[in-house]
């Protein structure tokens, strides 16, 4: 057996595109199904927290704890990342003028988010412009500390960019920011299961995740990290029965994330199946598949660049599971000036499925791979043939 054939993705597509909403090995999906069927037996024993819920969260959170090294206890359970992001912002006590600094590598939806906050507040919005190509990561360091005012309360930051697929160097800027009085909120989407992670090393105020991404599990499930502090003014983004119910067994910040109102938990119950799953992938286990994956990106993004005849646009060493590399306008002119176009033409007329971006409030674009474990070099060879012939 394959390992591509865990997954039930459509064999006739090179499906290059991990990094936008995962895809769920049917070792997880079975999981989830079971306890579904199991929830659809007995609802009320199986969604009642009292009896059987609460120690079922409990398992997954302390899951979850183990594998980003930070206490359980500071382990919040959230929809998806950009849940997370909006929990935290909504919870800032901003006066008017306050700033919130993002990045112009920044996720849309996040951003979105900081903008509602600061409009309703009278505060305002700040974006540290961060070049792409770029040399190191001294200059995401220096475009963050150049936006940085006396009026900045909160930094959001992304460990992972969606478009252009940058590591940036998230330790530096929250000790930046500290020294500074500013706090950081981390939006690690595309991070947990492509990286090692030690959030009690890294120090971030708030730090939000998915699950549903690199760590393979089903959608709808993620994280939110709030250090104790912090965790008395962070509140879900709905308001229910943990607002006034007292819980002896946890705090209110846990007690209010784990019950926003009638859901659907399998998702969350499934992520230790989905850890363990990738684990079991290779020998070394989890280091072994991150190491594996990257490798995969750092050759595919210089074989492509070669084939699109542009240069590298950053060092290795900000590279994970993900690559994005530039594409000439010249490629796109021949597509009919449409990066839409020539998308459409790789999925349809070659059977790709990988993104395009244009860079914010830039003519350029760039085309984004992601590497899982069910992808290989050959994929890649593939694509940059194809490429090759379209940029010529």
């Amino acid at each position: 057996m394959q390992i591509r054939d865990h997954w039930q993705l459509n064999p006739d597509i090179d499906f290059l595109n991990h990094g936008s909403f995962g895809a769920c090995p049917s070792i997880v999906l079975q999981k989830q199904q079971d306890l579904y069927a199991e929830l659809e037996k007995d609802p009320i024993k199986f969604l009642a927290p009292e009896r059987e819920l609460e120690a079922k969260l409990n398992e997954v959170r302390q899951t979850i704890a183990d594998l980003v090294n930070a206490p359980a206890s500071d382990i919040a359970f959230v929809r998806n990342a950009t849940d997370g992001v909006n929990a935290v912002l909504s919870s800032l006590r901003l006066k008017e003028d306050d700033q919130i600094l993002i990045t112009s590598h920044g996720y849309n939806a996040c951003n979105n988010a900081a903008h509602h906050v600061a409009e309703k507040s009278g505060a305002t919005v700040t974006v540290a412009d961060i070049p792409f190509p770029l040399t190191s990561e001294t200059e995401v360091i220096d475009a963050i500390e150049n936006a940085v005012t006396s009026r900045t309360r909160l930094i959001l930051i992304d460990h992972v960019t969606s478009p252009t697929a940058l590591i940036f160097p998230v330790e530096e800027i929250i000790s930046l920011a500290h020294t500074k009085g500013i706090r950081v909120l981390v939006d690690g989407a595309h991070a947990p299961g492509m990286m090692p992670l030690n959030l009690t090393a890294m120090g971030p105020d708030y730090y939000t995740a998915n699950h549903h991404k690199w760590l393979c599990a089903p959608k709808t499930s993620g994280f939110l990290f709030v250090q104790p502090e912090l965790q008395p003014q962070v509140r879900p983004n709905v308001i229910s029965h943990g607002a006034n119910q007292d819980n002896p067994r946890r705090s209110r910040f846990l007690t209010e994330f784990d019950w926003t109102g009638t859901y659907d938990p399998t998702p969350l119950l499934a992520v230790p199946t989905a850890i363990a799953f990738l684990k079991s992938l290779y020998p070394a286990g989890l280091e072994e598949l991150y190491r594996r994956n990257r490798e995969i990106a750092v050759k595919s993004r210089r074989v492509l660049c070669d084939a699109l005849h542009t240069e590298l646009p950053c060092s290795k060493e900000m590279i994970g599971s993900m690559a994005s590399v530039l594409i000439k306008p010249s490629v796109l002119t021949k597509r009919g000036d449409s990066a839409a176009i020539l998308q459409q033409t790789l999925y349809r007329d070659h059977c790709f499925e990988l993104p395009l971006f244009q860079l914010q409030d830039s003519d350029h674009w760039c085309l984004r791979i992601s590497i899982q474990a069910y992808n290989d070099e050959n994929q890649i060879d593939r694509l940059a043939s194809v490429l090759t012939h379209l940029a010529s």
